[in-house]
Order: C-alpha cells, then sequence, then structure tokens
C-alpha cells in the first residue's frame, strides 16, 4: 500500500493513497491511530480494512497537509558514504565499514514544511536519499531475515550545512540544524517497489535544474546489510527511521562553484515508485516554526 500520514480540518490522520485520490482510515478504525504507528504494531490491521477502502469516500491528495510518516521517532540514524561517486566527489576514501550518524527530533520535518537556511551559514546543501521505517524490532539481525523488519520506505532530504559538518571529524552539528530534514510526504510498502528498493531512479532538483540523478541499485551497502550492521550494535525498534545515504551530485562538489540552497527556491527529491519531497528554503529570520519560538 502507499500511505500518506496528513492534516485535514478533521486533524491528522492514515490515508491510503490511490493515485491523486486519498482514503481516510483513520476514520475507518481508530485502532489506525493518527500515524504509521498503529499500522506497525499491527501488521494485519491494513488487510483487515480493504473492503471497507474500497467502498469509502476519498479526498484530493492535494488536499492534504503532509505529516511526519512516525510523530516521534524513537532513533534516527543515517549512513554517509554510501555511493561510490559521491565517495569520490567528496574526496573521500571508499570506507571499510558504513559511516553512520544520528539526527535528533527538532532536526526533521514533514514534507512540504519550510526547510530553513540557519542565519550562521549560508552553505545549505541537499541530499536525495532513500529511507527506511523499521516494522519489526530486534537486535543482531540477519543479512538474510532484514528485510522482514521493514515496515515500508519513504524520501529523505538529508538537508546538510556543510561549514558545521566540516568543523569536527563527527557530522553532528552540520547533520542537526533546526528543519534541515524533509521526510514523506508518502510511504510505501516493501510490495510496492523491488526486493529492498533497489533499482529505483533517485534525484533531486530545484526547477528544471537536475541536481541529483542516480540509482538504489549503486548503494554499496543495501537495505539488508545496513540493518545487520546497525543491529550489531543497538537494538532497532519499531518507528526507528534509517537513512541509506545520497548519490553523487550534491552541491559543495559542484564544479567551477558550490551550489548552495537559496530562500526563495524550492527542492525536490524524487524517488521512483515512493514520491517526492518538495521543500520550499527560507532564511531562518523568516521562519515562525520552532526557531521564532525559542
Amino acid at each position: 500500500m502507499k500511505y500518506l500520514v496528513g492534516e485535514t480540518a478533521e486533524g491528522t490522520a492514515v490515508f491510503v493513497v490511490n493515485g491523486e485520490s486519498a482514503v481516510n482510515i483513520t476514520a475507518l478504525n481508530a485502532t489506525v491511530g493518527p500515524d504509521l504507528m498503529g499500522l506497525i504494531a499491527r501488521p494485519d490491521l491494513a488487510a483487515s480494512l480493504t473492503d471497507q477502502i474500497a467502498g469509502a469516500a476519498s479526498v484530493p491528495v492535494s488536499s492534504i497537509t503532509p505529516a511526519l510518516p512516525i510523530a516521534t521517532p524513537g532513533t534516527i540514524i543515517c549512513m554517509g558514504l554510501n555511493y561510490t561517486d559521491h565517495i569520490k566527489e567528496g574526496g573521500y576514501d571508499i570506507p571499510e565499514y558504513p559511516a553512520l550518524f544520528m539526527r535528533g527530533r527538532n532536526s526533521i520535518m514533514a514534507a512540504g514544511q519550510p526547510m530553513v537556511r540557519p542565519s550562521c551559514s549560508e552553505k545549505l546543501d541537499y541530499e536525495a536519499e532513500l529511507m527506511l521505517i523499521v516494522g519489526t524490532g530486534g537486535r543482531h539481525i540477519s543479512e538474510e531475515n532484514a528485510l522482514d523488519h521493514v515496515f515500508g520506505y519513504t524520501v529523505f532530504n538529508d538537508g546538510s550545512v556543510r561549514d558545521y559538518q566540516r568543523k569536527t571529524h563527527q557530522w553532528t552539528p552540520g547533520k542537526n540544524f533546526d528543519d534541515t530534514g524533509a521526510i514523506g510526504p508518502f510511504t510505501v510498502t516493501p510490495d510496492e517497489v523491488p526486493e529492498g528498493a533497489a533499482g529505483l531512479r533517485i534525484e533531486s532538483r530545484v526547477g528544471t535544474e537536475i541536481l541529483q540523478s542516480s540509482n538504489t541499485a549503486n548503494m554499496i551497502w543495501d537495505v539488508r546489510k545496513v540493518i545487520a550492521t546497525i543491529s550489531e550494535y543497538t537494538t532497532l525498534e519499531p518507528g526507528d527511521l534509517i537513512a541509506m545515504g545520497t548519490p553523487p551530485g550534491v552541491g559543495h562538489a559542484k564544479k567551477p562553484d558550490p551550489r548552495w540552497l537559496k530562500p526563495g527556491e524550492t527542492i525536490e527529491i524524487e524517488i521512483e515508485g515512493i514520491g517526492i519531497c518538495a521543500s520550499p528554503v527560507i532564511d531562518e529570520k523568516d521562519a515562525t516554526r520552532r526557531v521564532a519560538a525559542e
């Protein structure tokens, strides 16, 4: 299935998407809840609603304001350096072990919400990424069984403030500015895409300007390997998010000059079979969400 967690006049709900229309399944069964955690907790729930969905009234997808697929994710783990050509453009050596880092809750936002360029830097970059949502948790998960632990796949823009990323050997500052990591709006279940979401076109663009264009088949560590590797050192929990790294074409590596995101632009990340994550870029001084309230 293809899901959209979003807001309407009736509140936040989970919708099943079919083309340009969507059915509110939270309204059909309150057990579904306001985000995907209800479906993750009860894997049989969506199938039990099939007949009701078929006969239910729908609304245009365009009438729904996207919300985060998981309202309060427990752990957000991100891959770096997972496409060979991206590694080369950044001047890194190909690592023998995945480059992993974490994001905090304040750094992420739903697709469609503004991506905030901070007042302390103009070096706001984009990164098109596949993101998976953990369905069944576990520790020491084998590669053979890893895909059984995936609830679904969504789109992620790992917005990075590059000068702050380079300030230390750890990437935490540059990867955790408020409102820089857009997620969504759609989540697809594994049966909607090839195994492990491999072989999907992945792009970033501003208007007609193509910034990145690659394929998820080019990932060095695939979904199976990443889940197995992460679960060696930590217990994955239902609703955890794992971002799978970005292909080449990021702004800091553009020649002859870096290509930073600017206020007034809209950055789109598209993954074939999943959807488009679009974010208008604004200056921190113009932000009204969290930043202005502090």
